[in-house]
C-alpha cells in the first residue's frame, strides 16, 4: 500500500493556515509531513519556536514529520554537528540528509538517542546507500526520499528514477518521492513556481495523475505533494484515489448502461494469472452478471486503451471487462464503454498477472 505525504513550510505561511491545512491533510489519511530548514531566514528562537508549534500540532495529528537539513544548519543554530537534539526539540520524527555528510557519519547518526529516522536522498547514483551499509546503521531507522526540482528540464527522467528507486528497494528502505500542486498561488521553499516534482514527466500533468502513477510503480512506497497548498479540487481529486490498487482514470462513453458502469466501478477486478498479449481480462463480473441483460452497442474495431465489457453476443463470457492492450478486430460481441484517459495510459506498463485494478471517472 502506498501512503500520502505532503510538505509544509511555516516560514513562508502562518500557523493557522498550515494547521488547517494538516487537519485536511489528515482528514484525507496523509501519514507523514515533509518540511525543510535550508531556506530558514529571520530570528533563530523565533524561528524554532513557530516551527515547534506547526509541527507539534502535526504530531498531535499522528503525523510523522522529516526535516530536511544540510551541515550547514547545525552551525546556524549553533550546535555541534551531528547533534540532534534540537530536530528532537522542534518535535520532528526525522532528518532528510541531503548532502555533505560521509557514509560513516550518516551510519553513526542512525544511533541517535532521540529515536530519529535517518533519510537518504534518493535520487544520486553514487552508491552512497552502499556505502553507508558498510559502517553497520540500524537499518530500522533509514529512509530515503527522492529530490524535487522546481527548474523546468531538471526532473528525473523514468529510467534513471526506476533505476534509483529499484537500487534503494535492493536495502529493504521505504522509497518517497514528490509530486507538486500546478494551482499558480502554490509555493515551494523558495520562490520559483515551475512546478514542484521529482519525474520531468509529471511537470505540468494533474496531481491526481501523478500520484496514481506513483502508486502503480513497484518501488515507490510514499508520495509527498511538495508545494502549499493544493487547490481543493486538486485535493477532491486525490480524495477519489485508491491507493492499495493500480487504478485508471476513464473517460466512459454516453450510452454506457448501468449495469457497465456498475460493472466498472463497484466489482472488484484483477489481472487473470494467464495474461493475453492483446488484453488485461477481469473475468469474475461474468459469473456476478450472468443473468443481467447486456445489448450490443459500440462495437467498432478495438484498439490499445478501450475499455471494453463483453456483451450477450458472447454467450457465456457475458460481463468479462478487458482492457485492450493491442489492436484487434471486434465480432459484435464486445462492448466498447471508454477508455483509459490519456493522463493513465502510461500505468499500462504496470499491468501484470493477479495485479487488482479499478477504474475512476
Amino acid at each position: 500500500m502506498s501512503r500520502l505525504g505532503f510538505s509544509i513550510y511555516p516560514e513562508h505561511k502562518s500557523a493557522v493556515d498550515d494547521k488547517k491545512y494538516i487537519d485536511r491533510m489528515a482528514s484525507m489519511g496523509a501519514v507523514r509531513i515533509f518540511t525543510c530548514l535550508l531556506s530558514v531566514e529571520g530570528d533563530k528562537e523565533a524561528v524554532l519556536a513557530h516551527y515547534k508549534d506547526v509541527i507539534g500540532h502535526a504530531r498531535d495529528k499522528g503525523l510523522d514529520v522529516i526535516v530536511d537539513i544540510a551541515p550547514s544548519i547545525f552551525e546556524t543554530f549553533g550546535v555541534k554537528k551531528g547533534d540532534l537534539k534540537l530536530f528532537h526539540d522542534m518535535g520532528a520524527t526525522g532528518i532528510r540528509l541531503d548532502e555533505g555528510f560521509s557514509a560513516a557519519e550518516n551510519a553513526r547518526l542512525t544511533a541517535n538517542d532521540y529515536g530519529l529516522s535517518i533519510e537518504l536522498n534518493a535520487s544520486t547514483n553514487d552508491n552512497v546507500v552502499g556505502s553507508i551499509m558498510a559502517f553497520k546503521p540500524n537499518r530500522e531507522r533509514l529512509l530515503t526520499c527522492h529530490n524535487f526540482y522546481p527548474q523546468r528540464y531538471t526532473g528525473l527522467g523514468q529510467d534513471f528514477f526506476d533505476m534509483t528507486s529499484k537500487e534503494m528497494k535492493k536495502h529493504n528502505m521505504r522509497v518517497a518521492a514528490f509530486v507538486g500542486s500546478n494551482d499558480p498561488s502554490a509555493m515551494g521553499p523558495w520562490p520559483l513556481s515551475e512546478g514542484l516534482v521529482t519525474l520531468e514527466d509529471h511537470r505540468d500533468l494533474p496531481i491526481d495523475a501523478q500520484i496514481r502513477q506513483l502508486v502503480a510503480h513497484p518501488n515507490v512506497d510514499d508520495i509527498i505533494i511538495s508545494n502549499v497548498y493544493p487547490s481543493e479540487e486538486e485535493l477532491k481529486s486525490i480524495e477519489k484515489i485508491n491507493f492499495n490498487i493500480l487504478q485508471f482514470k476513464v473517460d466512459l462513453n454516453d450510452n454506457v448502461t448501468d449495469i457497465e458502469r456498475e460493472i466498472i466501478f463497484n466489482h472488484e477486478h484483477f489481472v487473470r494469472g494467464d495474461m493475453s498479449e492483446y488484453m488485461v481480462r477481469s473475468t469474475i463480473p461474468r459469473l456476478t452478471y450472468s443473468e443481467a441483460e447486456i445489448k450490443p452497442h459500440d462495437t467498432r474495431d478495438l484498439l490499445p486503451g478501450d475499455l471494453v465489457i463483453v456483451n450477450e453476443n458472447y454467450g457465456r463470457y457475458k460481463g468479462e471487462l478487458h482492457i485492450v492492450t493491442k489492436a484487434m478486430p471486434n465480432d459484435g460481441n464486445k462492448n466498447i464503454v471508454g477508455r483509459i484517459a490519456d493522463t493513465d495510459i502510461f500505468n499500462m506498463r504496470y499491468i501484470e498477472s493477479w495485479r487488482v485494478f479499478g477504474f475512476v471517472e
